[in-house]
C-alpha cells in the first residue's frame, strides 16, 4: 500500500507539472506572434511615414504657345531710292530695313553731327547754357572770303567777332557753315589733325561701322560712311537736348552774318524735326532725318537716312525721298493686339487633380510689323513655384508672357482660371 500511495502522489505532481510546462511553452508562441504585429506595425507606419515625408511632384506648367510666331498683315513695300543708299528705324520699334545700307559713300557736311559731338564732349553744355566765347580773327575772316570765293558753304564771320559755343554750334549745324566747323575743331583740340583723331575715335565708341573722317567738315570726300550708320548717329544726336534743338530750328540770327536759313527745308513736313544735310559733287545728295509722329496712344521717332541721291538737284532730291520714306514708315507699324485678354498661354498639369488654364490677364500689345518675327515665353513666377506642391486659388498669378522681336519687348502677367487643391492624404499616402 504504501508503496502504490506513494506512486499515485509521484504521478499527480508529475502531471501538475507537465501542466506548467505546457503553459510556459504555450506564452512563447503568443509573444512571438505579438512581436511579429508590433514589428509589421511598425514597419507599416515607417512606410507611411516615409510615404508622407516623400516630396510630392510639383505640379508643372504645359505652355500651350508657339516659341515663335509672325505678325499678322502684309508687309509694307517701303519706297526705297532707286539711286544711292538709304535705312530707316522706328526707336523702340526697331529697323525697317534699307537699301544698299552698308555701302561706304562719302558724308558731305553729315559730318558736322560728329563734330558736334567732339565738340560738347569736350565742352559741355545743359539746356539753356551759351557756354564761352569763341573768337574769330583776322586769318578766320580772310578764310572765310577764300571759302567764299570757292563756293563753299560758309558763314560770314568778321576779324574780332566773337560766338558762343552754343552759337558757332548753330552756325555749323543750320547754314552748314565750313569754316565754323574748322574754328570750331582747332577752339576744342588745338588743332583739327588732334580734332579729327578723336572724331574716329567718337565713330568707334558709338560702333559707327564703315565711318572714317579726314575733317571735320565734310567738304573732303575722304569722309565717308553708311547709312545704315548715319542712322544709328541720327539716334544720337537725337537723344542729346541741346543738339535737337538745334537741328529743329529753321533759321537762327547770329552777330555778323544776321539771319541764316536751315538747308533742310522740310522741317514739319511728314512731322520732321531734324537732322542735318549735305550735298557736294562727290557725295551727290544727303540727308540725314528724325520725324516725330503719333502711333496709335504713343509718340514714335522715326529715324532714317538717305546717301547718294542724285539728279538735277541732288539736295532736294535727297529730302524728298526723307518726306517719302517717312510717311512709309508710319504706314508700315501698326499697334495691335498679339495676345486679348483671357487668352489660354499654358495649362499647370498635376498628379492629384484636374488641368488648371493659366489665361493673360490683360491684352499683349505690340507695335507691329507685319511679316516679322517674334519669340514668346511663358515663366512661372517665383510665388508660383513655391504653390507648385500646395495648390493654389482662382486668379493667381501663376506666370508672364515675354515677348520680343528683337527690338522690343512687351509682356503681361497670366492667372489661374480656376482653383488647384493641394494634394490629398490618400494621394500622399497611395501615388507611386
Amino acid at each position: 500500500m504504501p508503496a502504490r500511495h506513494q506512486t499515485a502522489k509521484t504521478g499527480r505532481r508529475g502531471q501538475a507539472g507537465g501542466g506548467r510546462e505546457r503553459e510556459r511553452d504555450g506564452i512563447k508562441p503568443y509573444a512571438a506572434r505579438r512581436a511579429a504585429v508590433v514589428g509589421v506595425a511598425g514597419i507599416v507606419a515607417l512606410g507611411l511615414a516615409a510615404q508622407l515625408g516623400r516630396g510630392v511632384a510639383a505640379a508643372k506648367l504645359m505652355v500651350a504657345l508657339p516659341a515663335r510666331a509672325v505678325v499678322p498683315g502684309t508687309p509694307v513695300r517701303l519706297p526705297w531710292p532707286s539711286v544711292g543708299s538709304a535705312a530707316l528705324a522706328i526707336e523702340g520699334v526697331g529697323g525697317l530695313g534699307g537699301v544698299r545700307a552698308d555701302a561706304v559713300v562719302p558724308l558731305a557736311s553729315v559730318t558736322k553731327l560728329v563734330t558736334a559731338l567732339v565738340v560738347l564732349a569736350q565742352h559741355p553744355l545743359a539746356p539753356g547754357q551759351s557756354g564761352p566765347a569763341i573768337s574769330f580773327s583776322a586769318a578766320d575772316a580772310s578764310a572765310y572770303r577764300t571759302d567764299l570765293g570757292q563756293d563753299q558753304s560758309v558763314l560770314a564771320v568778321a576779324a574780332g567777332e566773337k560766338l558762343t559755343e552754343l552759337q558757332a554750334l548753330e552756325a555749323m549745324l543750320i547754314p552748314s557753315a565750313d569754316n565754323v566747323a574748322r574754328v570750331l575743331a582747332r577752339w576744342t583740340a588745338g588743332s583739327e589733325t588732334r580734332f579729327v583723331a578723336e572724331m574716329n575715335r567718337e565713330a568707334v565708341r558709338l560702333d559707327l561701322r564703315g565711318v572714317h573722317f579726314v575733317g571735320p567738315s565734310g567738304l573732303n570726300p575722304g569722309s565717308v560712311g553708311t547709312a545704315a550708320a548715319m542712322v544709328r548717329l541720327g539716334a544720337v544726336v537725337m537723344a542729346n537736348p541741346v543738339l535737337r534743338r538745334i537741328v529743329s530750328m529753321p533759321s537762327v540770327t547770329l552777330p555778323v552774318a544776321g539771319t541764316v536759313t536751315n538747308y533742310n527745308s522740310v522741317l514739319g513736313q511728314q512731322g520732321i524735326v531734324g537732322v542735318k544735310t549735305g550735298s557736294t559733287s562727290a557725295a551727290g545728295g544727303n540727308f540725314v532725318f528724325a520725324a516725330i509722329r503719333r502711333l496709335g496712344r504713343r509718340r514714335i521717332t522715326i529715324i532714317g537716312a538717305v546717301l547718294g541721291a542724285r539728279g538735277a538737284d541732288p539736295l532736294q532730291t535727297a529730302l524728298d525721298d526723307g518726306v517719302t520714306l517717312t510717311a512709309a514708315a508710319v504706314a508700315a507699324v501698326h499697334p495691335m493686339v498679339l495676345l486679348p485678354a483671357g487668352s489660354t498661354v499654358g495649362r499647370i498639369r498635376s498628379g492629384w487633380a484636374s488641368p488648371v488654364a493659366v489665361r493673360t490677364l490683360r491684352p499683349l500689345r505690340l507695335d507691329g510689323v507685319a511679316g516679322r518675327r517674334v519669340s514668346l515665353r511663358v515663366v512661372l513666377t517665383p510665388s508660383a513655384r513655391a504653390s507648385e506642391t500646395h495648390g493654389f486659388g482662382s486668379g493667381v498669378r501663376l506666370a508672364r508672357v515675354m515677348l520680343s522681336d528683337g527690338q522690343q519687348q512687351a509682356s503681361v502677367a497670366a492667372v489661374a482660371a480656376s482653383r488647384l487643391a493641394a494634394p490629398s492624404l490618400l494621394y500622399r499616402l497611395t501615388r507611386l
